[in-house]
Order: C-alpha cells, then structure tokens, then sequence
C-alpha cells in the first residue's frame, strides 16, 4: 500500500524560506522519479518539480525555476521541497507523488499547506 506523508509547511512571509519533505513507503522508492504538486485555492493541481531515480533529470515548472530546488534521499525515502523566495502566489497544499512525468499511483498523501502572506 503506497503511503506518502508530507510534512514541512506552515505560515512565512513574502522572501522567506520553507523546505519539504516527503516519507514514501508501500513501493521501491528507488525505482520511481518523485514529484512536486501544488493544488491552489480554485485552482487545478499542478507539477512544482520531479525528479528522476538516480536524481539523473529533474524538472521544474517556470513559476518556480530558480527558487525551488527538489532533491532525494533514497536510503530514507524521502523527496524534499528547498522553496526560497516565497512569494504569495506559491499558497497552496503541496502534494508529492511516485512519478516523474505523471503520478504513478492513484492514492495521494494529506498534503502539507504552505501560506506566503505578510
């Protein structure tokens, strides 16, 4: 059973920081590139960021190329979020997802909620 568990959210200013994380279990992590979704107030659920397995390509949305930075960690299983620079536009409840051009499961995790607001 795939179990995805974000964590890392939380309430910063415009500017500020916020890094990620993601626990993945229920499938051979090191086999999957991982992603980055963000679902928006009224808005549809977008990819942020993927990476490959082995970390051999990544990929981010323009909205956030330069400010955010995904990285793996296969020996724990995790995927993080690095996002710098926050801007008020960046709210939204942050997803990760197994997959690397699409979501490779069908089940998603709680999500983490991010608020940029001054």
């Amino acid at each position: 059973q795939v179990q995805l568990v974000e964590s890392g959210g939380g309430l910063v200013q415009p500017g500020e920081s916020l890094t990620l994380s993601c626990a993945a279990s229920g499938f051979i992590f090191g086999n999957f590139g991982m992603s980055w979704y963000r679902r928006a107030p009224r808005k549809e659920r977008e990819l942020v960021a993927a990476i490959g397995s082995a970390s051999y390509n990544i990929k981010y949305a323009d909205s956030v190329k330069g400010r955010f930075i995904i990285s793996r960690d296969d020996d724990k299983n995790t995927v993080h979020l690095q996002m710098n620079s926050l801007k008020p536009e960046d709210k939204a409840v942050y997803f990760c997802s197994p997959g690397y051009s699409r979501p490779a499961f069908p089940s998603w995790g709680q999500g983490t909620q991010v608020t940029v607001s001054s």
